[in-house]
């Protein structure tokens, strides 16, 4: 067993500087060592190592360790091949594991022997009359002799038992382990791969743990273009990336890491000088693998083909990153031209093509907007309000809050941006262009005269009739009246949400009273405000009316900036809810009518959106007055 006692003595025999010096460039700086952190791109050495303390960390990234830690995470050992690696050079035995354990890495370290008997074979095949065929696709494929070599090409023939033969040494049962051989009942064992241009995958180590195959007879329809190992003890698909072991150190070099849909990808990528570059084996990105990429660089690029497969395997990566987001740790996305994969694109137009598309790639807040956007045609309200319930969905399943916040506020602008094209309005002149105008215009001018003053009998007559003219529509609750009374306090907050209110449907009428005052020349104080919209009857909604709903930007101590921030979570809620109940409000008729199990479902996962809706109105609320 390796107790704790053990590893701090295996520690305490390690020393760091030295250990991780013989990757990295460590200057001395007093009683610790600095360098460049080799875990993500920087200019100014923040990452530190103390041999006292036996520790490194970088106040760059956070990356923070031992030195079993820096074997895991830099030099991509499994914790126990760390421990042996250490071990062997302090001079120490490694405690033996229980019975069950040692049983396990025994039969792991003898099917590695197995996995590179097979490579040597494939390679031999290669090279040999039988692997003609093989050798003319790679020269089609434009690869040359030192890429061949490097990434392990190989041959399997055509015989069902061949394998068998050439690796007669070892036990049958230990080839069908390894995923070499395939099993069926009543009928004799055969090899797996068969007349297929071979490829090795290694691990983080560079040990081969599986194989691909690539068929080559052209008219054989009956099976798959590329076979992959099946998962083994070696083998777990889910969690491995293909050429790992060599991008890493590219990516810390470069700072990126690319990730492509297969592995003749890679090879195009490192034979054009782009070696930062890895593949998933046969399945959609896991999370795993996220994980995994996250170890080496923060934002890693996934390179999708333009087609609609490309498209959806890129939303299928994105789905699964969403609720794994944190601080700092994002993907970008990549789209090729339609109809070409990175071999196609390098030779059509050069590694500098392939180059500027990775320079454009885009985050995921883009890629979710537009995949969306595109999704169905948007020509009836009920389209555009399903296109708001996708995206906020997508928002839903982030788990980091302040994450979701940020995708929320900025998935909506787009929305109201799309939904509600931008018209010249009565607070912002140029249609919407910001704070620009029209030359020799006025904010708020009337028919190119300046505006009356807002407190003339002019302005309160004007505002007076719109306000009565809106007094019978519209709803009155808690939330509305904390917002209403939040934009009188602090009247700055009006120009920012004004356009955004001004679209949403059945708000309290008094919003309509309150946005006229936009037309002001310049923002009124609070006080000024109160006075104008008393005049016309709008008192300030008293705390009554909200009692139920403590926002923090109604408390008298509020600071300008926390209460703008919690006034805006608090406008968000306002406008996303008419579209929720309204979607709701349908879904319900139709499942009344229908009485399907689509209907039904819809309904109850709108009705779930509006349960979780009031829960985090009443949690923000909370927080905020407990603050």
């Amino acid at each position: 067993m390796l107790t704790p006692q053990w590893l701090d003595q295996l520690r305490s025999r390690v020393t760091l500087s030295a250990l991780i010096g013989r990757t990295t460039r460590l200057q001395k700086a007093g009683r610790e060592y600095k360098a460049c952190c080799p875990f993500h791109n920087e200019k100014t050495p923040s990452f530190t190592v103390n041999d006292e303390k036996g520790f490194y960390h970088c106040f760059g990234c956070g990356a923070h360790g031992d030195a079993i830690r820096w074997m895991t995470d830099h030099q991509g050992l499994s914790f126990v091949d760390a421990v042996k690696e250490l071990a062997a050079e302090a001079g120490m035995d490694v405690p033996a594991p229980d019975p069950r354990a040692a049983r396990a890495a025994e039969k792991r370290d003898t099917l590695h022997d197995v996995m590179n008997a097979a490579q040597d074979w494939f390679a031999r095949n290669l090279a040999s009359p039988e692997g003609e065929a093989a050798r003319v696709y790679l020269a089609t494929r434009g690869f040359a002799a030192h890429t061949v070599a490097r990434f392990g090409f190989g041959y399997a023939p055509e015989g069902r038992q061949a394998m068998k033969e050439a690796l007669s040494r070892f036990p049958e049962a230990m080839l069908i382990e390894a995923g070499l051989r395939i099993e069926v009942e009543n009928r004799d064992p055969y090899d797996r791969f068969r007349g297929r241009l071979m490829l090795p995958i290694e691990d983080a180590r560079g040990r081969v743990i599986a194989f691909g195959g690539r068929i080559l007879a052209k008219g054989k329809t009956d099976a798959p273009k590329y076979l992959n190992s099946p998962d083994t003890p070696l083998f777990d698909k889910g969690r491995t990336l293909y050429n790992l072991h060599r991008a890493a150190p590219a990516a810390r070099q470069s700072g990126r890491m690319i990730v492509v849909e297969g592995y003749m990808d890679v090879i195009a990528m490192a034979a054009a000088g782009i070696a930062e570059c890895v593949a998933p084996l046969g399945t959609a990105l896991t999370e795993n693998q996220i994980e995994l990429l996250w170890r080496h660089v923060e934002t890693p690029i996934l390179c999708f083909d333009g087609d609609a497969a490309g498209q959806r395997a890129a939303m299928r990566a994105v789905s699964r990153a969403l609720p794994l987001l944190r601080p700092a740790h994002s993907l970008r996305i990549v789209r090729l031209p339609e109809g070409l994969d990175p071999d196609d694109l390098i030779r059509a137009k050069g590694a500098r093509a392939m180059e500027d598309l990775l320079a454009g790639a885009r985050g995921l807040v883009d890629v979710l907007w537009e995949f969306e956007r595109d999704a169905l045609p948007l020509v009836t309200p009920e389209a555009k309000a399903g296109l708001k319930a996708r995206l906020l969905a997508h928002v839903d399943a982030i788990q980091n809050p302040d994450i979701a916040g940020l995708y929320r506020r900025d998935l909506l602008d787009r929305y109201s941006e799309f939904a509600f094209p931008r018209r010249e309005n009565r607070w912002q002149q140029g249609g919407g262009q910001g704070n620009a105008r029209p030359k020799g215009s006025q904010r708020g001018a009337w028919n190119g005269r300046p505006p009356p003053a807002p407190s003339s009998p002019e302005s309160i007559d004007r505002l007076r009739r719109r306000f009565d003219a809106a007094r019978g529509s519209g709803a009155r609750d808690a939330l509305s009246a904390a917002v209403l009374a939040g934009l009188i306090r602090w009247p700055a907050q009006l120009a920012r949400h004004a356009e955004a209110l001004a679209r949403t449907p059945g708000l309290d009428p008094r919003f309509t009273a309150l946005l006229d005052c936009c037309d002001a020349m310049d923002t009124l104080e609070s006080g000024e405000l109160a006075t104008i919209l008393s005049k016309i009857g709008l008192e300030v909604p008293a705390a009554a009316e909200y009692s139920g709903l403590r926002f923090s930007f109604l408390h008298s101590e509020a600071g300008e900036e926390q209460a703008a921030s919690d006034l805006t979570q608090a406008i968000d809620l306002l406008v996303q809810r008419p579209v929720l109940e309204s979607a709701l409000a349908q879904a319900t008729a139709r499942f009344e009518s229908e009485l399907s199990e689509e209907a039904f479902a819809e309904q109850q996962r709108l009705l779930k959106r509006k349960l979780e809706f009031d829960d985090r109105l009443r949690q923000m609320a909370t927080r905020q007055a407990g603050s």
